[in-house]
């Protein structure tokens, strides 16, 4: 064989050789500037003070927000309830995972809350999930509640907020 048979292309192949010129990745309108391009935070941008990091844990999902109401605890569950996941209640007294009785690596104290009752399978309407938070705030008014939704296809848990943190002492 001699060399010149491996030169040439082979038929049907997309493939010649290198580019003489590489495609640009990043597309830029020259007419547009640069302030105009990007997402700004400046200071026609309106902010509220969210969380207090002194002395203060951070917990699940949308616990760095204001406590939530009835209704936005209800558009939350119609969410998990229109993705077909199954709305759960848990509560501890401690509310966040610590290291007190061990050391060991991998080992945390409060990883796991106590459910309350049963996953609410077959669960259609908020207002069913509305009133077992309620029945829990009543028997456990000083424990951290949250509701978790599970996927039951995955089996895994989609979704997690903090729905009562204790009051302050």
């Amino acid at each position: 064989m001699s060399a010149g048979t491996f030169s040439n292309p082979i038929a049907g192949s997309g493939y010649i050789g290198l580019k003489a010129k590489p495609p640009k990745c990043f597309l830029a309108n020259d007419s547009i500037s640069w302030s105009q391009q990007f997402v700004s935070n400046g200071s026609r941008t309106y902010c509220m003070k969210t969380w207090n990091p002194i002395n203060n844990k951070k917990f699940e999902t949308l616990s760095y927000l204001p406590p939530l109401s009835d209704e936005s605890i209800a558009k939350e569950i119609d969410y998990m309830v229109k993705k077909s996941w199954i709305p759960c209640l848990e509560f501890d007294d401690m509310g966040h995972v610590c290291r007190e009785n061990s050391r060991i690596p991998g080992y945390y104290d409060g990883r796991y809350w106590t459910l309350w009752k049963l996953p609410m399978f077959g669960c259609s309407d908020a207002s069913q999930v509305l009133y077992e938070i309620h029945e829990c705030k009543r028997t456990y008014p000083n424990a951290y509640i949250r509701c978790l939704a599970f996927d039951n296809v995955h089996q895994v848990q989609c979704m997690s907020f903090v729905i009562q943190k204790p009051p302050a002492p």
